[in-house]
């Protein structure tokens, strides 16, 4: 990590990436609130996040094609300073007809999102060498998770003492640093390969690369298991505060900042337990946090008094420590087993697969916590995510120490210095 820190372009990129994110969730959250306050639904409320996230089972494969058919620090460049345009026609929302701008932005908001997360991931793994490929996931968890101690008050924070305008302006603000961050970045990238084929072989070449890659395709199945249930959890947290502890909905925030917490914890030691135990079975211990921490859930509906409270926090903690090590060593393998000339579309690939499969639990978990109370989903949720964790150490042999994928040959024995840390800038 050290080393990794002394290289003026990993700080550049890092800084970038701190900046974006933190712009990022300050309007998203903004944004929701705003809807809510203009219409006083909170259903219209909620739509302002699927129009976000829409785009990231739509566009993703194009995302990955731009992503690897252009040199990808001028594709950061570009989509960032288009991003900070985006943001602008929501200075005009004035009252509830208006409500559509916001709708509207937020689709073109995480089409660019898509662009620059494909982007990101590709630049970096071009110039990152494989042995610091975990300390660059891991301070990308970190900081990832460590924004939700921060960003949910100055959201708010911001629009209910100035208003809408001021996050505009300052998420704005986060694309233009993000963007002059990478120009200042010096590297030297391979030229892109020109197209090959028919533009929808190009398109779908990542989901090909997934499913004809062993390890890649049984990381698949892991995680896909893992997301079917996941998404229980976005309802069930809610009846789990009312319900279970008779607090109000408003706690779910004070549990989110505490899994932050966690968060940032099993960020800052991902890299140094996966050089120990490897990608696959850092994951599969990732995924035991997330299985022990949900089980915790359950319990106010087992004890009474205090207890039950400390425990959902303990459960919040280590959850939020398991994240991290679950995501870092996945998306370590990910890049280790993908050629140079496909991380974009990998990357988008693997985005629209999680994607789909964690929005459809969602909705499934919504309408079995009403029909059943929250115990049984979280219980589906500790389940499977045991028995995925299973799944993923039995394979550990195979997935421990893979091979880099043949064409992936870092650009820092080039460059004579250690490349900035992987993430999306923007």
């Amino acid at each position: 990590m050290r080393q990794l820190w002394a290289n003026r372009n990993a700080r550049l990129y890092l800084a970038g990436y701190v900046v974006s994110t933190f712009g990022d969730r300050v309007l998203w959250l903004a944004a929701g609130i705003w809807v809510r306050v203009l219409t006083g639904s909170n259903a219209e409320a909620g739509l302002t996040f699927f129009f976000l996230v829409l785009p990231e089972v739509i566009f993703s494969p194009i995302a990955g094609v731009i992503a690897d058919r252009f040199q990808r620090r001028s594709v950061l460049i570009v989509f960032n300073l288009v991003g900070a345009a985006t943001v602008m026609p929501l200075l005009l929302v004035r009252g509830t007809a208006d409500v559509w701008i916001i709708w509207l932005v937020m689709v073109v908001y995480g089409a660019v999102g898509t662009v620059t997360s494909a982007a990101g991931t590709a630049l970096v793994v071009t110039v990152v060498p494989d042995d610091e490929l975990g300390h660059a996931n891991g301070f990308r968890q970190t900081m990832a998770e460590g924004m939700r101690l921060v960003t949910p008050l100055t959201g708010a924070g911001l629009f209910a003492a100035f208003g809408a305008s001021p996050v505009v302006v300052l998420d704005a603000a986060t694309f233009v640093a993000a963007a002059l961050l990478v120009w200042l970045i010096r590297v030297h990238e391979v030229k892109p390969e020109p197209s090959q084929g028919h533009w929808l072989a190009e398109t779908v070449a990542g989901f090909h690369h997934i499913w004809t890659t062993m390890e890649l395709r049984q990381i698949l199945y892991a995680l896909v298991l893992v997301l079917a249930v996941l998404g229980f959890l976005e309802t069930a947290c809610f009846a789990v505060v009312t319900d279970g502890l008779h607090r109000p909905a408003s706690f779910v925030g004070v549990m989110i900042s505490i899994q932050g917490i966690g968060a940032v914890a099993g960020g800052l030691t991902a890299a140094r337990t996966m050089k120990r135990f490897g990608e696959i079975r850092l994951t599969s211990l990732g995924v035991v946090g997330m299985a022990l921490g949900s089980l915790a859930l359950v319990s106010p509906a087992i004890l009474s008094g205090v207890l039950p409270g400390l425990l959902v926090g303990a459960g919040m903690v280590i959850f939020g420590f398991g994240l991290p090590w679950a995501l870092v060593g996945a998306n370590t393998l990910i890049q280790r087993r993908t050629p140079l000339r496909l991380q974009g579309r990998v990357d988008a690939a693997f985005g629209v697969l999680f994607g789909a499969f964690q929005t459809v639990s969602i909705g499934i978990g919504a309408v079995f916590v009403g029909a059943f109370g929250y115990v049984p989903p979280v219980l589906a949720v500790v389940v499977v995510g045991a028995l995925s964790a299973l799944y993923l150490y039995t394979r550990a042999r195979v997935l421990a120490n893979p091979t880099p994928a043949s064409d992936h040959v870092p650009m820092a024995a080039s460059m004579g210095q250690r490349p900035p840390a992987p993430g999306q800038i923007g």
